[in-house]
């Protein structure tokens, strides 16, 4: 039984592979869950995601990973890959992680859900000499934790609140010298390592000066990096509060270059759901993140078909760089024979609105809500099997795999 899709006029894309999602299970399921995010993905044309480590408890051995997987296994409406953490106190579980399944690996150098004591100087170093050697990628969340806490600390002692209060309690030299640290360890140990959801300029440079003397360092950026800047914060305040803070526009310029002159190798969506309650407070007090993985897709295919990059940088950020990385290449980021079949089929002039009802995430809060596009998702397939059309899920039960990294 083969269904034949017309596609006439229609963009034939690999799947998104989303790099960088938060889907909140287990432990944080009042923020969202696997279902919804995974539902959320297969309709915005993201067919493999990638999860984060930061769940309750963390991914921070072999055990917990399996956990994760078999738990999630049932759920997923896409196909997913886990990270590992890494901090300051499980070394010596990576090969354990990497033999169980892992993918890779997420350093966050500060504070983040669950506790996990951030890796040292120490640590990062010996993780990316393990990098070296087994050839696998560590993601770090790039800012520095002391002077995020000094900055504010400072901004919270004179008691600002107003909505550029979050922007200044994390200024560009927090991004810029945890970029300067990582692409050092990375030249010493020939480690790999992917930077995160880059907002700074300066960080930017860090990345384009090492990886023109042949550093393997990556930077990653996501679309409210590109698409907002911090004229909007006045008309969005909490709704665009992420961390490291969207940035001005010469920011967002530079992102741009970035993006076009191959500095910036990847696209992730940050995908990071909180609750209303969490979402409504002020600048400072409210939770950073947005739902992201159902808009990615589209907020990119309309920047691009707006001629803000060319519209073949979708493959190769969104789907094959992020496979490579991640060691899913050409299973998955590839329409080659062999690979897995999952494909974004997108109508280039279809001009639509993002509304918040559309979006499956338990609590679809989001800047983007109202915003008007061009380009929609046609259908999205998974493995040969269609599993959803023009927005919608229409598979009844989730069918997504594990998938786990080709020594």
């Amino acid at each position: 039984g083969h269904e034949v899709l017309d596609a006439r006029g229609m963009l034939v894309l690999p799947g998104v592979v989303d790099e960088h999602v938060h889907m909140r299970e287990p432990g944080l399921e009042y923020k969202d869950d696997f279902t919804h995010g995974t539902m959320a993905a297969a309709a915005g044309g993201v067919t493999t995601v990638i999860e984060m480590p930061n769940t309750l408890p963390p991914v921070e051995d072999a055990d917990k990973l399996r956990r994760k997987a078999d738990l999630l296994s049932g759920k997923a409406y896409v196909d997913f890959a886990l990270l590992g953490v890494l901090h300051d106190e499980n070394l010596d579980e990576l090969e354990g992680m990497l033999e169980a399944g892992a993918v890779g690996f997420k350093a966050f150098l500060g504070p983040t859900t669950g506790n996990i004591p951030p890796p040292g100087d120490g640590s990062m170093y010996e993780a990316l000499e393990k990098s070296s050697r087994l050839g696998f990628t560590i993601a770090f969340h790039g800012e520095n934790w002391g002077l995020v806490r000094r900055f504010t600390e400072r901004v919270k002692s004179e008691g600002r609140a107003d909505p550029l209060a979050h922007l200044c309690s994390r200024p560009p030299v927090c991004e810029e010298e945890a970029a300067q640290r990582i692409a050092l360890y990375a030249r010493r140990t020939g480690g790999r390592a992917l930077i995160v959801h880059v907002a700074a300029a300066e960080a930017i440079g860090v990345v384009r000066r090492a990886r023109s003397d042949g550093v393997e360092v990556y930077a990653e950026t996501c679309p409210h990096y590109l698409l907002l800047s911090a004229d909007d914060y006045e008309r969005y305040g909490a709704l665009m509060k992420v961390n490291p803070p969207v940035r001005e526009l010469e920011h967002q310029r530079e992102l741009w270059r970035a993006v076009n002159d191959g500095t910036i190798q990847t696209l992730g969506s940050d995908h990071a759901p909180h609750s209303r309650e969490e979402k409504s407070g002020d600048m400072m007090s409210a939770a950073a993140g947005v739902p992201a993985v159902q808009t990615f897709l589209p907020l990119m295919l309309d920047a691009a078909l707006g001629g803000r990059m060319p519209i073949t940088k979708i493959p190769e950020l969104m789907a094959r760089n992020p496979a490579r990385l991640f060691g899913l290449y050409p299973r998955k980021g590839s329409l080659s024979v062999g690979s897995d079949g999952d494909l974004a089929i997108v109508d280039p002039r279809a001009e639509w609105t993002i509304r918040a009802e559309d979006l499956y995430a338990k609590h679809p809060i989001t800047p983007f809500d109202g915003w008007r596009l061009r380009g929609r998702v046609a259908y999205t397939v998974v493995r040969g099997t269609i599993v959803a059309e023009s927005g919608k899920v229409t598979v009844s039960e989730p069918r997504g795999e594990w998938v786990v990294r080709r020594a």
